[in-house]
């Protein structure tokens, strides 16, 4: 009865910079800059993402570029230490990527940005071919949608569906993306359920469902 969710697909960006496990420091840097972006994906073969090199892998080669690590810090941040000495992608990149597939929906993509602290995913397929990329900012590319197409959507796909025959006595406004549905329906019982389905609306920022019934006598 919903309508179908959006996933990463419908927001991820499909043309993305990547990197070899070849690709130097510099250029890495470069390509960063050039396209203000904060991690690359790292591919080999026919685009197999094998790794992802981030600012964060960049960082430590400043870091220790005027004093070298002592023994202790050496032991205690063998990552970094090892990272400031290098000088491909292949020796800086968290490997294995982190990815995500097409299909996913947004909130699964959300909560695994959340879970790893990261910003960005490499979108691949099946076989972990890169399809695109998705960020942060991508996810919140629904929340642009007009508070009319937000209306229509929730009219089409909740009420017209929940409420055949009282469809017409129901108003839906959306205003900056806050929905309200006021009206009689026949049906108590899909009162919540109406509220659930248009909360699920992507784009819908928040609900104030003020449906009513007839009270039994």
């Amino acid at each position: 009865m919903p309508s179908t969710p959006y996933t990463v697909a419908d927001v991820m960006t499909t043309k993305v910079v990547a990197v070899t496990p070849s690709t130097g420091f510099k250029d890495i840097a470069t390509a960063m800059e050039r396209w203000k972006v904060t991690a690359l994906p790292v591919i080999e073969g026919e685009g197999h993402v094998v790794g992802v090199v981030s600012e964060a892998d960049l960082l430590p080669k400043e870091e220790f570029h005027e004093h070298r690590p002592g023994l202790i810090e050496q032991m205690r941040r063998l990552g970094d230490t090892a990272k400031a000495g290098s000088t491909r992608a292949e020796s800086m990149m968290t490997t294995p990527a982190i990815t995500i597939r097409p299909d996913s929906t947004l909130p699964q993509a959300a909560r695994l940005m959340a879970d790893r602290h990261i910003k960005r995913l490499p979108v691949v397929d099946a076989d972990g071919t890169l399809k695109g990329i998705v960020s942060r900012a991508d996810l919140l590319k629904v929340f642009l949608r007009t508070d009319e197409e937000l209306a229509t959507e929730i009219r089409r796909t909740v009420v017209d569906r929940l409420f055949p025959l009282s469809h017409k006595a129901v108003k839906v406004t959306v205003t900056e993306g806050i929905a309200t549905l006021t009206g009689q329906v026949r049906d108590s019982h899909l009162i919540g359920m109406a509220a659930r389905l248009t909360h699920s609306v992507e784009g819908v920022v928040q609900v104030h469902c003020r449906l009513e019934a007839p009270t039994s006598p």
